[in-house]
């Protein structure tokens, strides 16, 4: 099985998905196997498949789901998610464009998740501590409201 890369992005479209990370995205550490230790994913989520559709298209990674909806009255949504290190290459293009908390969280992901996830998903005590406090860093990182600044 072959490992698909993340395309090089244009810049005009390095930045424009770094806006809509910014507005209607995650960068994330999540569980996407319960057995497993948490992965970096990134999302976006919208109303308008066409969009996603782009960014997919654009990066050359990642997959489309739908959102369930809460409410009948609610229109369909649906979820561009990419994980790991294919995660990774769209962030590594697109950091310097973030304007939120997320960029803080896209600069420690690039510095740190390599180094802290062997592929084979084998940890030492040792790795697992270090994983641990980066974990703790990376959920530090927060968006400045109103209520944090009083």
């Amino acid at each position: 099985m072959s490992y698909r890369k993340t395309k090089k992005l244009a810049l005009t479209d390095a930045a424009y998905l770094a806006g809509l990370i910014d507005g209607e995205g995650t960068i994330t550490l999540s569980r996407i196997n319960r057995n497993k230790y948490r992965a970096l994913v990134v999302t976006v989520s919208n109303t308008e498949m066409d969009i996603l559709q782009y960014v997919q298209a654009v990066t050359g990674v990642g997959k489309i789901t739908n959102k369930r909806s809460v409410k009948s009255t609610h229109a369909p949504s649906f979820t561009y998610q990419v994980s790991n290190r294919q995660a990774l290459g769209i962030l590594g293009q697109i950091v310097e464009y973030l304007r939120s908390h997320k960029a803080a969280r896209a600069h420690l992901a690039l510095e740190d998740y390599l180094l802290l996830t062997p592929r084979n998903g084998r940890y030492s005590t040792e790795q697992l501590e270090k994983r641990e406090l980066f974990i703790e860093r990376f959920f530090g990182i927060r968006p400045v409201t109103q209520a944090t600044l009083n």
